[in-house]
């Protein structure tokens, strides 16, 4: 056997020998399980809990490089109460402000992982005309096949506390309470 084809012996056996690359992985936000809800104090008597029922957005994650990205788009016209009446005054100038301002946004600027699993993600969340940086943290997050769609899929929760009046939406605060727990319960579907 001459050098040269030692040589690419030697190569293809290397290469067949090599771990193979993870590469980022692309899931779509499955929007009929994926909501964000949001919670706050209403004058010291009850936590009032609402949420919007339509969101969508991709999340790219590469286990392997321990990076990722997550672009969440929340229709802020379906914000979800319980009553229609008290619907449309939170989508009113005074608080979100739909007619103008009609999504909210959450880009990620970093996927914090603690080990193999994600824990935190941190980026910039847009509500009306203000960007703030913000960190949700993670309860949950599931990375397996979905047992109905037969496809990779991942699950997680994730929270944030902010403060609404940073955010043009401080109306009525503090009677009405100014932090905001914003949670998001999120399913999303390999390509």
């Amino acid at each position: 056997m001459n050098q040269f084809a030692k040589l690419s012996a030697a190569i293809v056996i290397a290469l067949a020998a090599a771990p193979t690359l993870a590469a980022p992985e692309t899931y779509t936000i499955e929007p009929t399980h994926t909501f964000a809800r949001f919670s706050y104090n209403h004058l010291g008597l009850s936590t009032q809990l609402s949420r919007f029922d339509k969101t969508s957005g991709t999340v790219v994650l590469d286990k392997e490089a321990k990076t990722g990205s997550v672009d969440v788009t929340i229709d802020t016209k379906s914000v979800d109460t319980g009553a229609e009446k008290f619907n449309e005054h939170i989508q009113g100038e005074d608080f979100l402000d739909t007619a103008k301002y009609p999504t909210a946004t959450f880009k990620s600027t970093k996927v914090v992982f603690k080990g193999d699993e994600p824990v935190a993600v941190e980026g910039n969340l847009t509500i009306k005309d203000v960007t703030k940086p913000v960190r949700l943290t993670l309860s949950h997050f599931v990375a397996k096949q979905h047992p109905m769609a037969r496809k990779d899929a991942i699950g997680a929760d994730a929270s944030v506390v902010i403060k609404r009046t940073d955010f043009h939406a401080g109306k009525y605060a503090p009677n009405v309470g100014d932090d905001v727990t914003i949670t998001v319960s999120l399913e999303a579907i390999k390509g």
